[in-house]
């Protein structure tokens, strides 16, 4: 068997092989909740044989999305739909994750395909927050500046979102830290301008996330593992960096983090970023080597024996895969293939598959 297709366990969860679905925001709900794309969508994935199966960043606040259109968790009434595609997924053998996010500054903005820049109060948005009130750039909202009442009140939408999670049916939990989301708005110097106790100081501005890891963490059953998705990179001078990367990652698994999603980038409208095929996970590696934590690779992996040779190589621990995901639901299944691999397939569709491929029952 291929590496890429050996059984990970973190804490109580056996993820079936190492290739997750990366977190994708449809921009599909209404009210922040589930429907039938999300169903479809996600529980493809789970049909085309991907381990794990994270949702969109899912909002802890209204105020935390990224649009109108995204997901939340902020009310009970959210849990049913998700729950409902949460046991579809898992009949299918693969684990339900859910990504909890707090877009920041970068909220309040339009649907990919519906324009760009701020969404105005009239159209639907809202007053965004940040760490420091600079906007993204001219085009997106204002932001005003969190007070500690505002603080507290996020580390608690965290906590009370993360119950949410494990009544839907959850098995793993990531806190999203990364692409200039509020989180990573604090860790960054570039977003970060704050006197106080949560900036200045890398220990200032890691300050929040690690709040929110603490409560995440006491928030979910001992036996779920909990992600945190950081951007290693600013790619420009000034910014966060893959030195405090490590050393941000060192913190969060002393906080209760079991593995460390590693993407890059988010932080300003545009980067001198090297984009290119596995072109983060050099910092999946040197996070897993420097800071002795498991860690997910992303970015551009497209080919199986490109995944298979992260994993076999000890780079990462998981391969998380998104736009290739879209173009090909069925990846993991035609990767056993190509690397002449045994898997199960759906018994519903045995009939295509390779020959000595075994029936997949719904559990």
């Amino acid at each position: 068997m291929s590496h890429l297709f050996a059984p990970f366990q973190l804490r109580g969860i056996t993820l079936p092989n190492r290739i997750a679905v990366s977190p994708m925001c449809e921009y599909s709900a209404q009210d922040g909740l589930a429907n039938d794309w999300h169903l479809v969508h996600l529980g493809g994935r789970a049909v085309g044989g991907a381990g794990l199966i994270i949702q969109e960043a899912t909002a802890v606040l209204p105020e935390g999305r990224i649009s109108p259109e995204d997901l939340g968790l902020w009310n009970d009434e959210q849990i049913a739909p998700l729950a409902r595609i949460n046991r579809f997924i898992s009949e299918q053998g693969s684990v339900p994750g859910i990504q909890l996010a707090h877009a920041g500054r970068k909220a309040s903005t339009f649907s990919p395909w519906c324009g760009n820049g701020a969404v105005s109060p009239a159209e639907g948005g809202w007053q965004v927050v940040a760490p420091s009130a600079v906007p993204f750039s001219p085009e997106y909202p204002q932001p005003v500046a969190l007070d500690q009442a505002g603080i507290d009140r996020v580390v608690e939408a965290f906590a009370a979102a993360t119950h949410r999670a494990v009544a839907a049916g959850f098995k793993v939990v990531e806190v999203h830290a990364a692409h200039g989301y509020l989180l990573h708005q604090f860790l960054s110097p570039l977003s970060n301008q704050r006197t106080d106790q949560y900036g200045g100081s890398l220990e200032n501005r890691a300050r929040l996330l690690l709040q929110v890891t603490r409560t995440v963490r006491a928030a979910l059953p001992d036996d779920l593992p909990l992600f945190v998705r950081i951007s290693a990179t600013d790619w420009v001078e000034g910014g966060w960096t893959a030195e405090e990367s490590v050393v941000i990652s060192r913190w969060l698994k002393e906080a209760g983090a079991d593995l460390i999603d590693v993407s890059s980038g988010g932080s300003v409208p545009v980067a001198p970023i090297p984009v290119g095929p596995g072109y983060q996970t050099r910092f999946a590696d040197q996070i897993r080597r420097e800071a002795a934590i498991a860690t997910g690779a992303v970015g551009m992996i497209v080919e199986p024996a490109q995944a298979d040779h992260i994993v076999r190589t000890g780079q990462a621990d998981l391969v998380l895969l998104a736009r290739e995901l879209l173009r090909d639901p069925y990846w993991p299944l035609h990767a056993a293939t190509a690397l002449h691999t045994t898997t199960t397939w759906p018994e519903q569709y045995l009939r295509a598959a390779p020959k000595g491929s075994t029936p997949r029952k719904p559990l």
